[in-house]
């Protein structure tokens, strides 16, 4: 009997749903909803992400966020770094754990971070060092953005993308994972991709960060399932997008995604009615902003047992 759950889901909404919208969510608000998602079960939040206020006002209290989300217990703090300062500011606010996006659209990394992906490679290696330097126990991982289409380039080569995250793993990332920034996956595609990336890199195979945009997002989460994934990432509310591919919008809601792994028998270790509730911190710290979700509309179904056993996989 394992402790452990079957499924890990790691929260973005604090960094990827918030990145995007016009207003700027306070800070006490943002730490109020950050301690909701922690008390609901999430035991790694992305909490923010380490860029020049200028370019994101949204996030600029990244750094406060950090500290305070380090004192709840069991919680992995993870942050968004796009290059090496960012990785040193976040690295003396006390991450846990990095996060550095690599497109595999040239396109889309120029927008995105004003660098090509051989240069972003570069970026990771300098990032790489410095975390073997002044920080060895804090965690590096990369998500591979656009790497099922891109908005601005169109068709992405996948034989590029398993390239690249090839390359991303050698330049010393943890883990690689693979997401579907602007929403334009579709499940055999993240099959094919998903089977590819784990029989090249094995258990530093990274998370499923998948989009809404065009109505699939569940889908392909359960695609990812079927050929081995086990950890995603989701926002709650389904809240994000990226401001650099146009047309992106929501990531995989977080409460329907939990429901329908618990329903199937697996264990994400999440309270559903407590993520239900998380979402009124998030109401009042963002007023009139539309909050999607499947299950926050219909509710549990009547009878439903959450998964308390242990590991059914």
């Amino acid at each position: 009997m394992s402790n452990r759950p079957d499924i890990h889901i790691s929260e973005v909404g604090p960094r990827d749903g918030l990145q995007s919208l016009r207003q700027t969510m306070a800070t006490p608000a943002k730490l109020a909803w950050i301690d909701a998602l922690h008390a609901a079960g999430l035991r790694e939040i992305e909490v923010g992400s380490f860029v020049p206020a200028a370019l994101l006002p949204q996030l600029a209290d990244s750094a406060e966020l950090v500290r305070h989300a380090r004192g709840l217990a069991g919680l992995t703090v993870l942050a968004l770094v796009p290059n090496l300062r960012g990785a040193q500011a976040a690295l003396a606010a006390g991450v846990h754990k990095l996060t550095l996006p690599l497109s595999v659209s040239a396109a889309h990394s120029l927008a995105n971070v004003r660098r090509t992906p051989a240069q972003m490679l570069e970026e990771l290696r300098s990032v790489a060092a410095l975390r073997r330097e002044r920080a060895p126990g804090v965690g590096l991982e990369v998500g591979l953005s656009t790497a099922f289409g891109c908005t601005l380039q169109g068709r992405v080569d996948e034989d590029e993308v398993i390239r690249l995250a090839v390359q991303a793993a050698a330049a010393g990332a943890d883990e690689v994972g693979l997401s579907d920034t602007s929403g334009m996956a579709d499940p055999a595609q993240v099959r094919r991709l998903f089977t590819r990336l784990r029989a090249e890199l094995g258990a530093r195979a990274g998370a499923a960060h998948l989009h809404n945009t065009r109505g699939l997002g569940l889908a392909n989460c359960l695609a990812a399932f079927d050929v081995g994934v086990r950890s995603f990432d989701a926002s709650l509310a389904g809240l994000g997008g990226c401001p650099y591919a146009p047309g992106a919008s929501g990531n995989v809601v977080t409460e329907d995604l939990v429901f329908m792994f618990e329903a199937m028998g697996l264990r994400t270790g999440v309270d559903l009615e407590r993520l239900l509730a998380a979402r009124a911190p998030l109401r009042a710290g963002l007023p009139g902003e539309p909050l999607y979700g499947m299950l926050a509309e219909a509710g549990l179904p009547k009878g439903f047992v959450a998964q308390q056993a242990a590991g059914h996989v």
